[in-house]
């Protein structure tokens, strides 16, 4: 008998450990060579596991187990010939259920409180206030409970019965409340570890402006069709972001670094994070070297990434590292937030909706798309004028992305 053992890989650089978080199969399943046989969850992504060879399985971890890396999680019998028609006693599990079923009506007619609960109702009749209650809402005085003086309603017993009447709640209502206790992921207890981490090791603080998007507005309308056909992707705002962000970095170093004990780390590249909403949480896939990238290179590669995330196709290599985050909680109808940190970068940019607001230009009010722009940074090594001047940076590339981002000739900036 061949027995292959399967270990669990290393998912990437300084993880030792993951969590079972399903198992795709059942035990003694039939599993053909690379088939997907569970999802485990590491704290930077969920990966897939596949079979290596074909055989029945044999299971070794259950689900939400923490296993060390290299571990033997279950066991494949390569010897083992496919099963075929195993659909048959599947088919039997109904009928030996219906037997008990039988005796479920018996216990299930005899609904008896209601007479009870009849009998401790009130005999007496309502107070004028409670009657006065009591007609206003339509309730039969017969059907509240009086808790005053030989049963007698008081206002009190009148306003907790009209409660339900209204759609609301009382000390006597009934209706489900049940709870769910749910483990979180590894990733999502590693996020949220890292997020207090943040707030407690930082020194956080977060500097707000306004950008107008009637340009790219405009841009948008006048070459998405043509930006598609020659790149085969969408023109979107991602883009303009993404070239502002690097032509920001560029002038303000300071915020494309990291802090490492008593050292500065500056980059001369620029890895943007985008962070991307996913089935197990928001991901931040990275683009490298960003600032090399045309428009048709940044939507391309975003859409790539994204695409990876919200199939649970990422790698921990493609999430891994990054000097700055973009955020767009404006996807979500987000007005204004406080983003926080994605350490150990020191910075991240909020983007939010667009709003159709009045505004004034050239002394006249008229009707622009505006959007509230949002960074959040770390005051240990980010100071409020580089901090300003950054995000004052960005504002100017999405103000006037003609001149700022595409060189002043917007058919050769969008290569078209």
């Amino acid at each position: 008998m061949s027995i292959l053992e399967m270990k669990v890989p290393s998912p990437g650089e300084s993880i030792t450990e993951v969590e079972i978080a399903t198992w795709l199969v059942k035990d003694g399943d039939y599993v053909e060579k690379d088939q997907p046989i569970a999802e485990v969850d590491s704290d930077k992504a969920t990966l897939e596991l596949p079979a290596e060879q074909s055989g029945i399985i044999t299971l070794k971890a259950e689900e939400g187990d923490v296993v060390q890396v290299g571990q033997v999680v279950c066991l494949i019998d390569m010897d083992a010939a496919k099963p075929e028609g195993a659909a048959a006693p599947a088919a039997e599990a109904p009928k030996q259920e219906e037997a008990p079923k039988a005796a479920e009506p018996a216990k299930q007619e005899a609904p008896k409180p209601a007479p009870v609960a009849a009998q401790s109702y009130a005999t007496g009749s309502p107070s004028p206030a409670a009657k006065k209650i009591l007609d206003e809402k339509g309730i039969d005085a017969s059907q509240v409970a009086g808790q005053g003086r030989d049963g007698r309603i008081t206002k009190t017993d009148a306003e907790l019965a009209a409660v339900p009447a209204m759609g609301g709640n009382s000390l006597t209502a009934t209706g489900t409340r049940s709870t769910t206790t749910t483990k979180l992921s590894v990733l999502r207890r590693k996020i949220a570890q890292r997020l207090v981490s943040v707030k407690n090791e930082t020194a956080m603080l977060t500097t707000f402006n306004e950008v107008d998007m009637s340009e790219i507005f405009r841009l948008r309308k006048q070459y998405k069709e043509e930006f598609a056909q020659k790149h085969g992707v969408g023109l979107g705002f991602m883009s303009f972001f993404t070239k502002a962000v690097t032509r920001a970095l560029k002038l303000y170093p300071d915020v494309n670094a990291s802090i490492d004990g008593d050292f500065k780390i500056n980059y001369d590249f620029c890895d943007i994070s985008i962070a991307v909403s996913g089935p197990k949480g928001l991901m931040v896939p990275v683009l490298r070297n960003a600032e090399n990238m045309s428009f048709k290179g940044v939507e391309a590669n975003i859409k790539d990434l994204a695409v990876k995330v919200r199939d649970g196709k990422i790698t921990v290599d493609e999430m891994t590292g990054g000097t700055f985050t973009i955020t767009n909680g404006g996807t979500f109808g987000s007005m204004l937030s406080t983003p926080i940190i994605n350490p150990p970068q020191s910075a991240i940019l909020g983007m939010h909706n667009i709003i159709q607001r009045p505004v004034a230009v050239d002394g006249q009010v008229v009707i622009r798309p505006m959007m509230y722009v949002a960074m959040s940074y770390d005051h240990r090594i980010i100071d409020g004028k580089e901090s300003v001047g950054f995000l004052v940076a960005v504002k100017e590339g999405i103000d006037n992305p003609v001149e700022f981002l595409l060189g002043g000739d917007e058919k050769k900036g969008l290569e078209l």
